[in-house]
């Protein structure tokens, strides 16, 4: 190294003065925008190694930091899934807790409108047969049940009570192809048999082809079988297909829409009458009008109140009047009254009612043609 520097020590003096006199010169030159140049050179020889430590020292500081906030949020959305679910099943809880509780109240409701004397109480197994529909219920022979009494709801009935034990009954449910009640259509007063088909509709039996029974029609318990008391819900038509001799029917029960959860077993049947359908053209109250204010006079109608087969008759009335003529009573042959003729408005006077005295004045006045008068007789000797 000392040799090297020794053999082109001229040339490196020289180089170390020519630097020196571009630093001077750059410290004291300045460019345009009145910045030294020495320090542009300065700043442009550092800035691409600035920029590399710094692209360095900025990827490790976020991989670790993006490294800690992602376990982070890993534990967080851990956290915030179990509280969801925890909620989910505490609202599944309260809602289940409400619809029991609006039962309930629903129960005890029924229980006091109805003047069958009725127990309450709760499902608490389900039968295992495939085709089966049987529930047991936790009331028994020890609370008063005994075999074929009937079990409802409030929306209808639910079936009947095939086995009474001391503390449980077995319930024969209104879809089990063994099941079968009186039943008696609300509007026609069809009666018929309804039967389970093991499926979530039922069908009524033996209703003639000749009998009308409409869909959306509802049965009531007949009370003919002995177990149900009649004028209990049964259900709502679904499907009517004409056959001979006898329709089918299927029917939705009501007293299966909502579940089951709690019933109520009939101790003591008591008949009710079965609700009437309601008329589709029921009449409509229409007020009297009211006062007319200060200085102003009532305005009468202009003709008869009532419909428009009631202003006919009165004006049909009003035309045999006008012309002396007593609907019914003609012979055959004679002349029919003029119907085109123009009829006087209800409240007129005295003249505009009279035929042929009409005036400018009241121009709704009949006009009845003038009658030609017969030929005076002639003179006696002619």
């Amino acid at each position: 190294m000392e040799t090297l520097l020794n053999r082109y020590r001229n040339i490196t003096v020289l180089l170390m003065v020519i630097f020196a006199q571009l630093v001077l010169i750059a410290v004291q030159v300045r460019n345009d925008q009145d910045v030294r140049m020495v320090r542009v050179w300065s700043i442009t020889a550092i800035t691409p190694l600035a920029r590399v430590l710094e692209a360095v020292r900025g990827g490790t500081s976020g991989f670790f930091q993006n490294y800690i906030l992602m376990h982070d949020a890993r534990a967080d959305n851990r956290r915030l899934q179990a509280d969801l679910d925890r909620l989910k099943m505490e609202n599944q809880f309260l809602k289940t807790e409400i619809s029991t509780a609006d039962r309930a109240k629903a129960l005890v409701a029924f229980q006091q409108r109805t003047q069958s004397r009725t127990i309450a109480a709760r499902v608490i197994a389900a039968g295992a047969g495939a085709s089966s529909r049987v529930v047991f219920v936790d009331r028994g022979s020890g609370s008063g049940v005994e075999k074929g009494m009937a079990v409802v709801t409030p929306d209808g009935i639910v079936g009947k009570v095939i086995a009474a034990y001391p503390t449980a009954s077995e319930v024969m449910l209104v879809t089990d192809p063994e099941f079968a009640a009186g039943v008696v259509s609300q509007k026609n007063r069809v009666v018929g048999t309804l039967k389970g088909q093991g499926q979530s509709t039922c069908k009524v039996d033996y209703v003639p082809s000749e009998e009308k029974v409409e869909v959306g029609e509802a049965f009531f318990t007949s009370g003919d079988d002995r177990i149900f008391p009649k004028g209990f819900p049964v259900g709502v038509v679904r499907v009517v297909r004409a056959s001979s001799p006898y329709q089918e029917v299927l029917v939705e029960p009501s007293g299966l829409d909502r579940g089951l959860e709690a019933v109520l077993i009939v101790l003591e049947g008591v008949h009710q009458a079965i609700p009437e359908v309601a008329p589709a053209n029921a009449p409509i109250y229409l007020g009297t009008p009211p006062p007319p204010a200060s200085g102003e006079q009532a305005v009468q109608p202009a003709g008869p109140v009532g419909t428009d087969a009631d202003r006919l008759l009165e004006k049909y009335r009003q035309i045999g009047a006008a012309e002396n003529h007593k609907f019914g009573e003609g012979a055959p042959g004679t002349k029919p009254p003029d119907f085109n003729i123009k009829v006087p408005p209800a409240g007129a006077g005295a003249d505009a009612a009279t035929p042929g005295r009409g005036d400018a004045a009241n121009p709704a006045t009949v006009q009845l043609p003038a009658k030609p008068s017969s030929p005076a007789p002639p003179p006696r000797g002619q």
